[in-house]
Formats: C-alpha cells, structure tokens, sequence
C-alpha cells in the first residue's frame, strides 16, 4: 500500500516542506510571499484529513500510512516554525516546546508500541485540541497582514501559538501519566 491515493498526499505534506520554505527565497514582494506560503501551509495541511478520510473511504488503509501520515504533520509543522522563528513572526521558546514535545511523543509511542501497550499512548481529544490550535496558529503567522481589513493576523496567530504551546506542555503530560504505569512497570 506504499503507492496508494491517500499515501501519495501525505507524501505530499513533505515535498511541501521545501516549497513552502523556498516561497520566502523567491524574488517576490513580502505579501506575496506571505501569501503563497500561507495557501500552501493549509492546502497542504488540508491533505492530513482528506488522506485519513480516502484511506477509510476507499479502504486503502496500511502499517506504512499510519507510520508516514503522522511524519509528514510534524515535519510541515516543525519546518513551517523554523520559518517562522527566522522570521522573527515566533519565539523560539515556543518552537522549542512544541519540538521537543513531538520528540518526545514520538519516542514515547515507539516505546510503548514495542512493548505492547500503545493504547495507553493512544491520540486524545486534547492532542487534536493542540493540532488545530497550531494549524490555525501557524497560516495566520505565515500570513502576517490585515485579513479582511478586519483580522491582524499577526496578533491573533502569535496568541494562538501561545496557547497552542501551554496545550502541547499539557498533552504531553497528560500522556505521560498515562503511560507512567507501564513505565514503572518496566522500569522495576
């Protein structure tokens, strides 16, 4: 199932990576930039839905998409707030914290899954909480202007990055205690 429709658009989420970064090298004005960057960010954000949905639809689930389709999202989320940090548009405090959780997540539930007790590390509401926080987050720090005259998206992205970092501190203890009990187990 490596060549799959809903395989091939989270491949898709990685081949943005690179686009999305090269979009601020080109010789284009800044809103340009901001707003190429800013559509590619949730088109191919977009992507992270509508592959899970497909593979369900079209029953084209398999081990390698389920491994791949959380890779791709943090790597464009990781990427997307290097961008932002070398543009001075995020604290790197805030890209630190929401890094390091994913590193830790990640190995977390690689360990759990070799010893066999990965529902205890299985996504919650409040990871999927701090996901959309931060997919909201990061388009409106791409875009960096006046959205509709109305919306500084600047501000609102910057608030929203905050939050999404207290929410990923917060996921990551919170899977943490849930996997504390295995760990002592294991670790005694």
């Amino acid at each position: 199932m490596f060549w799959t429709i809903p395989t091939l658009m989270t491949w898709t989420r990685i081949v943005a990576i690179p686009l999305i970064v090269g979009v601020f090298y080109a010789p284009l004005d800044g809103a340009t930039r901001n707003l190429l960057a800013t559509v590619m960010f949730v088109v191919f954000a977009a992507t992270d839905w509508l592959d899970g949905y497909l593979a369900r639809k079209l029953n084209q689930t398999s081990s390698f998409g389920a491994f791949l389709d959380p890779v791709a999202d943090k790597f464009l989320v990781c990427a997307s707030l290097l961008v932002l940090v070398h543009l001075q548009r995020a604290d790197v405090f805030v890209a630190l914290i929401i890094i390091g959780r994913e590193i830790a997540i990640s190995a977390l539930r690689e360990w759990m899954a070799q010893i066999g007790a990965s529902k205890s590390v299985a996504v919650h509401m409040l990871g999927k909480l701090k996901t959309t926080v931060q997919m909201v987050a990061i388009p409106f720090l791409l875009y960096d202007g006046q959205l509709f005259g109305l919306v500084d998206t600047g501000v609102w992205g910057t608030w929203l990055i905050w939050i999404s970092a207290v929410l990923t501190v917060w996921s990551m203890v919170y899977y943490l205690q849930k996997a504390l009990p295995e760990i002592r187990a294991r670790v005694q």
